[in-house]
C-alpha cells in the first residue's frame, strides 16, 4: 500500500562539529524538536481555494498539513488539487464526512466518519493517512473513553492545536488573524489552527514572514513521528 513520506532537509554539519553516531530520520527529528518548530494546518477542505493555498505555500517553499472534510472530497473538481497537495509535499488527513457535532458525537459516527474520510483520501491519492482532526476539537467532543479506544484500536491519531485563529470568523479581516496568531505564539511548538477561507489567504503571506522573523522552522506532518496533542491528553492517540 503506498505510503505517505515527506524527504527531511538536513541541516550541514559545521566543520568543527563532532558527529558520534550517524544521521538517522530519527535523530533528525529529535533535533528538529529541539529548536522552534511550526505546523500550519488548514482545515475544512478541499475548497475552490486550495490550489491558491497551495501557490502561497510554494512561493514561500513552506508545508503544511490539511485536515479535509469528506462531503468536499467528494466534489470531483476539487479533487486534482488534494492530488496536488500530496504530490507537493503536503500531509492530507482526515476531518469527517459531515463536520455535524450531533450525528459525530451524540449519535457516536466519530470512528465511521473518519474512516470514510481517510478512505476516501486513500482513493483520491494512493497515501494511508492515520491523523484525523475532530471538528470543533477533542474536547468536549471525545470525551467518551469507548470512542478513544475505537481510534486508538483503529491505528487513528488525532491533532488538535496550539493556536486557534479564529480565522473563520473574520471575514474581511486578515490583520486580526495575524494579530491573533502572534499573541499566540508562545511556545517553541505551535500548530496552528486555520481554515481555507479568502482572509486566511490574504493572511498567509504575513504569517509565514512572522513565523521565519521569529526563527521558526515550518513543518509537516509525518505519520512515522507522530507526537500527542489532544486536549484529552490521551497519550494513546
Amino acid at each position: 500500500m503506498p505510503k505517505h513520506e515527506v524527504p527531511i532537509a538536513i541541516e550541514p554539519v559545521k566543520k568543527d562539529a563532532v558527529v558520534e553516531e550517524p544521521i538517522t530520520k530519527e535523530t533528525i527529528a529529535e533535533v528538529k524538536s529541539e529548536g522552534k518548530v511550526v505546523y500550519l494546518t488548514f482545515d475544512d477542505g478541499p475548497s475552490e481555494l486550495t490550489g491558491q493555498f497551495l501557490d502561497v505555500l510554494s512561493e514561500h517553499d513552506v508545508l503544511a498539513t490539511f485536515f479535509m472534510q469528506g462531503s468536499n472530497l467528494k466534489k470531483e473538481h476539487l479533487q486534482e488539487n488534494v492530488k496536488r497537495a500530496v504530490r507537493e509535499g503536503h500531509y492530507v488527513g482526515g476531518h469527517s464526512m459531515t463536520h455535524n457535532f450531533k450525528t459525530l458525537y451524540s449519535n457516536n459516527q466519530f470512528v465511521p466518519e473518519m474512516k470514510e474520510t481517510l478512505a476516501l483520501i486513500h482513493e483520491i491519492t494512493g497515501t494511508n493517512p492515520h491523523l484525523v482532526r475532530p471538528p470543533y476539537g477533542s474536547a468536549p467532543g471525545l470525551k467518551n473513553e469507548e470512542i478513544r479506544h475505537q481510534l486508538a484500536e483503529g491505528g487513528i491519531k488525532i491533532w488538535d492545536w496550539t493556536i486557534d485563529s479564529n480565522d473563520w470568523r473574520l471575514r474581511g479581516n486578515p490583520a486580526q488573524i495575524i494579530e491573533n496568531i502572534k499573541r499566540g505564539t508562545n511556545k517553541d511548538r505551535e500548530i496552528v489552527l486555520m481554515h481555507e477561507k479568502r482572509q486566511t489567504l490574504e493572511a498567509l503571506p504575513e504569517i509565514i514572514q512572522f513565523y521565519r522573523e521569529q526563527g521558526f522552522e515550518f513543518a509537516v506532518y509525518d505519520d512515522a513521528h507522530h507526537f500527542v496533542l489532544n486536549f484529552q491528553n490521551d497519550v494513546d492517540l
